[in-house]
């Protein structure tokens, strides 16, 4: 691996890309640092600590959200404008058929429709998190052309991201968005270890804790890269085919299915449904009790005492909160496992380029042969994933380190895109190498 990045920095046009992308960096720092004016500094800061949807926003933004800049939101309009396309992809057949045999034009349209959508979504998010800010008194001026404002402006920090990423595409390494993401998560590291540093060397958290925290974040990070880079190789074999005169014998090939087919999505899906619900209702929460008569108030009370609730018995720290969390991440790894791959499509594209799987016939025996198959890796994936996502909030309660978080979300897209990114090199320095053979 170190020698592809040395040998990445020493060529020319992949040495050009590399510096782009950290160009773009450079851009996304500088825009953390574009703050709204008239923010109330020790109100927003007591909003973030009373709201774990917020400190989940903040972590992806590379702290854009603690500063409130005008990037608060982050990526995340655009993340789910493209989860939702996706869906939309395979529901609609329209868009279905628009994506297989539109073309290049067909996935123009389709990310003309993303960006529309990323719009959408971005200017509802903002729009609740302004009147939030409103009520929890984060603004000093509450007049309706600043809420229009703050609105106008962190829809258009997002929509900045949306075409950073874009470029990072076009013109660097790697998938824009996802290295955005990347960053935004790496950018907080430094401050994670310099406040662990200073409670260790006060003595507020155990030396031996620290080292069992340190050793057991290096065993779930190895255990992510087994987990995207194990596939089941599912064997192919090749009908000999005749051209002109000669015919040519079969070749065996494979179908490389991967373990982990939902990626982080199925992670951010749940917590998100966690999250969200639970933040909009703390907006109720924090106002104060609601007396009258009528069908308003009445569902106002409601809400106050359901949030009220969920903070006793459904917090982050509780059973219940995780075995749910643990729940919903298996059925989502299943749900969009089985939206990611297609295998009837798999077996169709098969039975036309007359190749099968030795041993099963082609057309519905295939489909359930790659069913199986699919089962039983997404199930083991499934399950990983759920202790993955509540094990290091427990391994943090547990040895008590409380000044380094360690979340399933931000290791598995820290090393995801780590692993992407040098695939992409070593993909780029290997076609330098097939172009120069072709020139001698």
């Amino acid at each position: 691996m170190f020698d592809n990045l040395r040998a990445a920095v020493l060529v020319p046009e992949i040495r050009q890309r590399i510096l782009f992308v950290f160009f773009a960096f450079a851009w996304f720092v500088f825009m953390i640092h574009v703050q709204l004016p008239n923010v109330n500094q020790e109100a927003w800061q007591r909003v973030l600590q009373s709201g774990a949807f917020y400190n989940l926003l903040g972590f992806l933004s590379g702290g854009a959200l603690q500063k409130l800049s005008i990037i608060a939101m982050g990526i995340t309009p655009y993340i789910n404008a493209s989860i939702i396309m996706q869906l939309m992809t395979v529901v609609m057949p329209q868009l279905e058929e628009m994506a297989k045999k539109g073309g290049e034009e067909g996935r123009k349209k389709i990310s003309q429709y993303t960006r529309w959508l990323t719009i959408v979504l971005g200017t509802i998010q903002a729009t609740f998190m302004a009147i939030s800010m409103e009520r929890s008194a984060v603004f000093y001026d509450t007049s309706i052309w600043y809420l229009l404002y703050a609105i106008v402006a962190m829809v258009g920090g997002t929509l900045f991201l949306m075409w950073l990423g874009e470029q990072i595409s076009d013109k660097g390494i790697g998938n824009g968005v996802s290295l955005i993401i990347f960053i935004g998560i790496v950018l907080r590291y430094p401050q994670y270890v310099m406040q662990t540093y200073a409670s260790a060397s006060q003595g507020a958290e155990s030396l031996l804790n620290l080292l069992l925290y340190i050793a057991t974040a290096i065993v779930i990070i190895i255990s992510i890269i087994f987990l995207y880079q194990g596939q089941r190789r599912v064997p192919v074999q090749q009908a000999r085919r005749t051209v002109g005169r000669k015919m040519f014998a079969g070749r065996s090939t494979y179908i490389p299915l991967r373990l982990n087919n939902a990626g982080v999505i199925s992670i951010i899906f749940a917590i998100s449904i966690l999250l969200l619900p639970q933040q909009a209702l703390s907006w109720f929460g924090r106002g104060q009790v609601v007396v009258g008569s009528g069908l308003w108030p009445a569902i106002e009370r409601g809400m106050q005492g359901f949030s009220a609730w969920l903070n006793v018995w459904f917090t982050p720290n509780g059973f219940l909160y995780n075995i749910v969390y643990f729940l919903l991440v298996v059925v989502f790894t299943f749900f969009y496992s089985s939206i990611v791959l297609n295998t009837r499509d798999v077996a169709d594209n098969l039975k036309k380029t007359g190749a099968f799987v030795p041993g099963i016939r082609p057309g519905q025996p295939t489909v359930d042969y790659l069913n199986r198959i699919l089962m039983r890796i997404t199930t083991a994936a499934a399950i990983y994933l759920g202790l993955l996502a509540v094990l290091p909030g427990a391994l943090q309660r547990g040895l008590s380190v409380t000044t380094f978080y360690l979340g399933s979300t931000s290791l598995l897209i820290v090393v995801g895109v780590a692993l992407d990114t040098i695939t992409q090199i070593e993909a780029r320095l290997a076609m330098r190498d097939y172009r120069g053979f072709i020139k001698r």
